[in-house]
């Protein structure tokens, strides 16, 4: 008796054995279970056997004839041997069409340690099995489609139907789009910026991105950034749904824009719930890539661990950071600051074309010329983190009231004047604990209220940013994909607004914060004096050898604030600059790391930058809550 994935008593889903011709009493007895393909090799009496973990398997493809004629049924080819290109497979396989047998190509990248250091590594692994057990080729090619399916099933978690176990059924495995109606076989959107980092992004995704999708099957509709906010227009005013995530190719500025355009759609709760991102790092920093990394893999390869992420389409919550300015609202994914890491990141985008080395070099002429910036930092520590800094409570009596900006009322949750901070709650009955009990969404679930009062918000101007474009103009991409997959040039009349000018609506939950032109409330902590740097993540990671919160998880509702007063020396900065790549610039001294829920800057003096995400935004008085969970990232 089977049970519902279709694995019998014995524990396999499918077995077979299959011959090699070249050598004498040489079978292979091939296994799929719920843990992966089993191999056990058979040769005069001795047996060797290795497992392929469904994890390391990213896809498997049918064909009629090889790529490589030979006499094996089951090979495994080197591991860094490159994907033949589409066409010149295609036409390999028709090269003999007598040939009766059909190719079941599985193609997984299994993690390997090295022989001499302690990294680790993905090596590519192909696995061909050769069906040939009928006298006619469709017969043998639905075999190969039954195990195909299989896989694919198993790889999903979902229940493998009995129309595919059965060899006598072929009304699912042999007709068009059979596949479809099993698992979930939608497209991605991939946004690709040409201008990121050291401008390579076109050239990655050709050569090292497309082999992999064409390996797992999955289609995709790729579009180009031709201006700034690009992205950030195309997810606000297209239909994303009919994708199953958004792939962004590129740094920090178009994770930025698509972020922010799905909270510029009326149905944002849905589209962020329903369509996740998922990142392949092309830009200087990639500071979210390396954080969603779980493996010492990543630094090996970081375009081929991303994508292997985004083929298992794996996604977890992301907390987000609501961000509010004197004229504007937008959300960051990673970190806000002001002063000296921000001067680096800002100044040093001359020298983008280098890359992330621009952040060394600029980073000793910063330090050469150190400045400081008065002002006044007030935040709300996070209740169950201790918090190492000693300050001062701002003793100012203060009257709260609802969170507004530009004058406008962007908080109807309280009537009465609530302005505490609250971390956004999932259930029902905690949100009901921070509305006024007269208030009509008092009965309201969460997602309905947010929706109800998201009607209600006025227009929020469009931000104008500094991002990583160096032009508006950028060639025509000469890069098509496969397999139902689309490309869009460069040019879309319905995205051509290279000034940003249109004005658009922020949706998004509320605030729960007083606005900026209220005081702050007596829980919260206020420093004020001179300072170097003040820097806040939500990730752990800044860019990819920059460690800046090293406890920081991808949904812990907690900001990492880092503050930096004046009076520490140049050595201590040169250390503390030298530890972030370790996470060890927490011992220098003058260096305090607070965990908040919320805090407020208020800068006295010009001369540095504010900056969102790596963006700069207005000179002045800022304020960030965190949003725990809100987001949802691809992660392995």
């Amino acid at each position: 008796m089977e049970d519902v994935n279709g694995c019998g008593g014995n524990g396999f889903v499918l077995q077979e054995t299959f011959y090699i011709l070249s050598k004498k009493n040489t079978v292979y007895r091939v296994k799929l279970s719920e843990k992966g393909l089993s191999l056990a090799k058979e040769t005069n009496g001795n047996t060797k056997s290795e497992t392929i973990s469904l994890d390391d398997i990213i896809g498997c493809r049918c064909m009629r004839s090889k790529c490589k004629p030979g006499p094996s049924c089951v090979c495994r080819p080197s591991g860094r041997r490159a994907v033949e290109e589409p066409e010149k497979e295609e036409k390999l396989n028709t090269q003999d069409p007598k040939d009766i047998s059909a190719y079941l190509y599985i193609y997984a990248y299994v993690l390997k340690k090295y022989k001499v250091t302690s990294g680790v590594k993905r090596e590519r692994m192909t696995i061909t099995l050769r069906f040939r057990s009928f006298d006619k080729f469709e017969e043998n090619m639905r075999e190969a489609q039954k195990w195909r399916l299989a896989i694919k099933c198993l790889m999903k978690g979902t229940p493998i139907p009995q129309s595919v176990l059965n060899s006598d059924e072929n009304s699912i495995t042999s007709s068009p789009g059979g596949t479809e109606r099993i698992l979930d076989e939608r497209k991605v959107l991939v946004l690709l910026n040409p201008k990121s980092g050291p401008g390579r992004a076109r050239d990655v995704f050709q050569q090292k991105v497309v082999p992999l999708l064409l390996e797992a099957e999955l289609g995709y509709d790729l579009h180009i950034s031709k201006h700034a906010n690009f992205a950030r227009e195309y997810v606000r005013t297209k239909d994303i749904y009919q994708y199953r995530a958004i792939i962004t190719l590129g740094g920090d500025g178009i994770i930025f824009e698509v972020v922010n355009g799905l909270f510029e759609r009326p149905d944002w709760m849905s589209a962020i719930k329903e369509v996740p991102i998922g990142i392949i790092p092309c830009g200087s920093g990639n500071g979210l890539a390396k954080s969603v990394a779980i493996d010492d893999s990543y630094d090996q390869n970081p375009v081929l661990f991303s994508t292997l992420n985004i083929l298992k389409g794996n996604s977890t919550p992301l907390d987000l950071v609501r961000v509010e300015t004197r004229s504007k609202i937008m959300y960051s994914f990673l970190s806000i600051g002001w002063g000296l890491l921000s001067d680096i990141d800002i100044e040093s985008e001359k020298l983008r074309a280098i890359g992330g080395q621009r952040f060394t070099i600029w980073s000793l002429a910063r330090l050469i010329g150190l400045r400081t910036y008065k002002g006044r930092i007030s935040y709300l520590p996070h209740p169950n983190h201790k918090s190492p800094v000693q300050t001062t409570v701002s003793g100012r009596t203060v009257s709260l009231t609802r969170s507004a900006s530009q004058m406008v009322d962007l908080d109807p949750i309280s009537e009465n004047g609530v302005g505490f901070m609250t971390p956004m709650h999932t259930s029902q009955s905690m949100f009901s604990d921070i509305v006024d009990p007269d208030s009509p969404l008092r009965d309201l679930s969460l997602e309905t209220a947010y929706a109800k009062i998201a009607e209600d918000m006025s227009p929020v101007e469009q931000r104008s940013r500094m991002d990583s474009f160096y032009s508006v103009n950028s060639r025509r991409s000469t890069f098509y994909s496969i397999g139902g997959s689309s490309f869009q040039s460069v040019f879309d009349p319905s995205c051509d607004n290279p000034n940003g000018s249109v004005n658009v609506q922020m949706y998004g939950p509320p605030s729960q914060l007083p606005s900026l032109t209220q005081p702050v409330p007596e829980s919260w902590k206020t420093i004020e004096g001179e300072f170097v740097m003040m820097h806040s993540t939500n990730v752990s990671h800044l860019a990819k050898d920059c460690l800046f919160a090293p406890d920081a998880k991808l949904s812990d509702g907690i900001i990492w604030l880092v503050v930096i007063e004046a009076g520490i020396s140049r050595h201590q900065l040169l250390q503390f600059l030298l530890g972030l790549s370790h996470g060890t610039h927490l011992n220098c001294p003058h260096v305090k790391m607070l965990p908040v829920l919320a805090f407020r800057l208020e800068p006295e003096t010009d001369g540095s930058y504010i900056t969102v995400d790596g963006e700069v935004v207005e000179y002045g008085p800022i304020q960030a809550e965190v949003m725990p969970g809100l987001g949802r990232i691809i992660s392995r």
